[in-house]
């Protein structure tokens, strides 16, 4: 179970990296439909994978496998 947790916060880094990214290299990415679909994408990751996280934790919580 910890690596699935490990696995689900790689993914909210990854899905911040998604929304910062594309603000930080506007210069390089000349599209603004593109940047906008990439922080649409990291933010719809962070939510799904948060979501996921707090359900393991709740989950855990409710049967005590926190040893």
């Amino acid at each position: 179970m910890n690596r699935l947790a490990t696995l689900f916060l790689t993914a909210i880094l990854a899905g911040f990296a998604l929304i910062i990214v594309p603000g930080l290299a506007a210069s390089f990415i000349t599209s603004t439909a593109i940047a906008n679909l990439l922080i649409a994408v990291g933010a719809i990751a962070v939510i799904v994978f948060a979501v996921a996280l707090l359900y393991l934790a709740v989950r855990a919580l409710l049967r005590k496998e926190w040893t």
